[in-house]
């Protein structure tokens, strides 16, 4: 019981352990995001589905067409921007020039535009940040580089008429945007974006309460409602020409911006392999804000202490189940994961997505090789256990179909049993020097083991100097009863060359005396969890050993019933009925001679 208490508390220290450097895995990798640009590339086609864009919010383009009127950009006079302007008048609720004006042009042009900004006093114009990089020390004291540190902002010239917004984009390291800069602080004052500003004007101008996004240093991930080309677009040149009545952008945010592809403000974006003009991300953005769609990314302590937790507890569940449920399991959890993680970012939180499904995966693997391993080494158990007492070819079957469970119980099935005994062993070994003795046991140990195995039958134990062997048992045999009758003449013929080779070597001779019953025993592991023998017992394997003990040096008896079962194929001579220790009634035996040849051949044939 102690060993069996012990195995148990081992078995669960185990899995304890076990369990412990699978949460501990997952929490590193959750925590230390070592699969940053994996997770990046896996939530961009995951989270950023488009949703429909805003028809309040539309695009004045610089386009090819405009380019071709005009001629290069850098070479209009600011007269333009401000007949544009003036076009559009008080119709638009905002006008946001995505735009770099901070350089004087001619005198009449530059003060043209800053009259038409004060005029309709609904302009929002765009700053630029320049950075650069020092040195700091941190909370900790340690030095570190801040590459952000604000040298000066670029303002347009008409700073002073219209409220300003820097237009910097600050894409991710693999140059995608994902977030915007909204916010920052310079000179003591918070500055804001031209996207934020412009919400900010729009929501005053009608009256309705700004939505305030959660913030990390200043910035809020995007989440786009419209691929490239999915605002509407109207070519600055048609403004200026009139082409378009101005009473469309009643009530709207328009964004004038660059929008041809030699102006060189386009940005890779996660919802699409095209690349986004600034104007229309600007216009995402502000979408985002209107829509109050700006989800933010749990705790990572949190969510990495939560991955862990679950996948612990996944551990053990598949450490319990078979591999074709735990299949099964992991694919039910990474699709609700998966279907719980997109309902979370429709809400606003966005889950590191591809750890929990990784981990899953990995951990199902971990306990089907775990499982793999286990079968092995209990195929192995068996294999170990049962080619100490069946012949090889039977144990190659048992660890081929594992067909057989090492447990304590038996089943009563029908066997033919084997007894075997050297006879005058006790008198010998008085006589002989211990190795001597050791030497002879060895050999007849060797022999009725391998005429054992020969035919097929198991066997069962070692008595001292005597051999018992069970056929038909654990697997069925065909012709069991017979082939144990032919392994106890095989024995007998071999303890021949047996007792020559001692009387030659130590003067001594050996000769065995077998016994062959069949008939229906129990068969099975006896004995407790610990330590158990794979044996027959009954009535029957009584008998075989009573007639062992009756038989007379190189003599096999063999009872009524086995003498029934193959009379046409063995000789036999008749000994009679005689009495057996332990039965109260007499049994009647047959003194085994040999084989039929003329039915061996033919059964062999």
């Amino acid at each position: 019981m102690k060993n069996k208490t012990f195995g148990s508390r081992r078995k669960l220290l185990v899995m304890v352990c076990e369990t412990v450097v699978i949460m501990l895995a997952v929490f590193a990798l959750c925590w230390f995001d070592f699969f940053g640009k994996f997770e990046k590339l896996l939530t961009d086609r995951l989270y950023q589905s488009p949703r429909g864009i805003n028809n309040k919010i539309k695009i004045i383009a610089i386009d090819n067409k405009t380019l071709r009127e005009l001629g290069a950009m850098g070479t209009w006079s600011r007269q333009v921007y401000a007949d544009v302007i003036n076009a559009l008048g008080d119709y638009p609720d905002v006008i946001v020039m995505d735009l770099i004006l901070s350089s004087k042009m001619d005198e009449k042009g530059d003060n043209a535009l800053k009259e038409a900004c004060e005029k309709n006093k609904n302009v929002v114009a765009g700053s630029y940040i320049n950075y650069n990089s020092v040195m700091r020390t941190g909370n900790d004291g340690q030095m570190y580089v801040d590459n952000f540190n604000i040298e000066a902002i670029d303002r347009p010239i008409m700073n002073d008429v219209c409220q300003t917004g820097f237009v910097n984009a600050l894409p991710d390291t693999d140059g995608v945007l994902r977030s915007a800069l909204l916010t920052c602080s310079y000179q003591g004052r918070t500055q804001y974006s031209l996207s934020y500003q412009a919400y900010k004007m729009y929501c005053e101008k009608r009256g309705i309460s700004e939505n305030s996004p959660a913030l990390e240093n200043g910035r809020m991930n995007i989440q786009y409602a419209g691929k490239p080309g999915n605002y509407e677009i109207v070519s600055l040149s048609s403004v200026l020409s009139g082409e378009v009545d101005p009473k469309v952008f009643s009530g709207c945010i328009v964004i004038m911006g660059a929008y041809a592809t030699g102006l060189y403000d386009q940005y890779a974006v996660p919802n699409s392999s095209e690349l986004m003009f600034g104007c229309e991300i600007h216009a995402n953005i502000m979408q985002s804000l209107m829509d109050g769609k700006y989800p933010t990314s749990v705790d990572r302590l949190l969510i990495s202490l939560a991955y862990a937790f679950m996948l612990g507890v996944i551990f053990i569940v598949f450490r319990k189940v078979k591999p074709g449920w735990a299949i099964a399991l992991a694919a039910a959890l990474i699709a609700g994961f998966t279907f719980t993680a997109v309902m979370l970012n429709n809400t606003g939180t966005i889950l590191p997505f591809v750890y929990f499904p990784l981990c899953v995966l990995a951990v199902c693997a971990l306990c089907i090789v775990h499982s793999y391993l286990s079968a092995s080494a209990e195929r192995k158990k068996i294999s170990d256990t049962f080619k100490k007492y069946v012949a090889p070819q039977v144990v190659e079957e048992i660890t081929k179909s594992g067909g057989y469970n090492i447990t304590l119980g038996g089943e009563s099935r029908e066997v033919a049993v084997l007894f075997v005994d050297i006879r005058g062993f006790t008198p010998m070994s008085e006589n002989l020097q211990p190795e001597q003795v050791v030497d002879i046991l060895n050999s007849y140990l060797e022999l009725t083991t391998n005429s054992i195995f020969n035919n097929g039958g198991t066997l069962d134990k070692f008595i001292g100097d005597a051999t018992m062997a069970v056929f038909n048992a654990p697997f069925d045999l065909d012709d069991y009863i017979f082939k144990a009758c032919k392994t106890a003449l095989d024995i007998v013929a071999g303890g021949d060359a047996i007792e020559s080779k001692f009387l030659e070597k130590y003067g001594r001779s050996v000769g065995f005396g077998v016994g062959v019953n069949c008939g229906r025993a129990v068969v099975g592991n006896i004995g407790c969890s610990f330590r158990m023998d794979y044996t027959a017992i009954g009535d029957t394997v009584n008998t075989a050993a009573r007639l062992e003990a009756n038989a007379k040096r190189g003599q096999v008896l063999i009872s009524q019933e086995v003498y029934d079962k193959v009379k046409d194929r063995v000789t036999v001579e008749p000994i009679g009925t005689i009495p057996l220790k332990g039965k109260s009634k007499e049994v009647f035996v047959y003194s085994l001679t040999g084989l039929k040849d003329s039915v061996e051949a033919q059964k062999e044939e």
